[in-house]
């Protein structure tokens, strides 16, 4: 099932700026957070440096605002990273909810990254930082099928074959025939989220779904 969306209910379901989920997906972990604070540590550091050699006089009311700017970058940047990616989502000019259910999933181990180090002996180590991931193939009767790909976790055990799903599609097209870009998966009947990255605010989502089911 696909029915078209308003662009005013599209912009709903995907806000311009960072929701609170989406600000937790984008402050990463705790290296993520340790960059941030040495950007921040020394962008306060060029910005008096540079006050005190071409404003030595005014420094003291000139260096507050851009200093309290570059302090915090380790709080702003997560949430221009979250506005960004919704922005980009935002820019499909055309948008659906679509209905299907689980074809297929199955488990994956994705390489993510290879890191060298020096082992005790100094030996050149590479070490592989593997992820585990969940695939699905969703699909519906009139033979669309789409695979999405997720960070495995243990709440999605409970995922089988012939479970609804529920998502918005972006599409470059009017009439909807091709597909962009897809949301966060939704399976009602769990009350589950499949995503890598939270686009959707969720609670807008849930209704759209019930409006829908009431119309047709």
């Amino acid at each position: 099932m696909l029915v078209p969306i308003t662009r005013s209910k599209f912009e709903e379901l995907i806000p311009i700026l960072a929701m609170g989920a989406q600000y937790k997906y984008c402050w990463g972990k705790w290296s993520d957070f340790l960059r941030r604070m040495i950007i921040s540590i020394a962008a306060i550091t060029l910005v008096y440096t540079l006050l005190r050699v071409f404003s030595p006089d005014d420094v003291e009311w000139q260096a507050p605002v851009p200093m309290v700017i570059g302090g915090l970058y380790w709080w702003w940047e997560p949430i221009l990273l979250a506005s960004r990616r919704n922005w980009q989502a935002r820019q499909f000019p055309y948008s659906g909810f679509w209905r299907g259910e689980v074809l297929d999933l199955y488990v994956t181990d994705n390489l993510v990254r290879e890191i060298e180090t020096v082992d005790k002996k100094g030996n050149l180590v590479v070490i592989e930082d593997i992820e585990t991931r969940l695939n699905l193939e969703l699909g519906d009767e009139t033979g669309f099928s789409t695979e999405i790909s997720v960070p495995l976790k243990k709440a999605y055990k409970s995922i089988s074959r012939g479970q609804m799903v529920e998502m918005i599609v972006m599409s470059y097209r009017p009439d909807l025939s091709s597909f962009a870009k897809v949301s966060d998966v939704y399976l009602p009947d769990l009350n589950l989220w499949l995503s890598d990255y939270p686009c959707l605010r969720r609670d807008a989502f849930i209704s759209t779904s019930k409006r829908i089911d009431d119309e047709y």
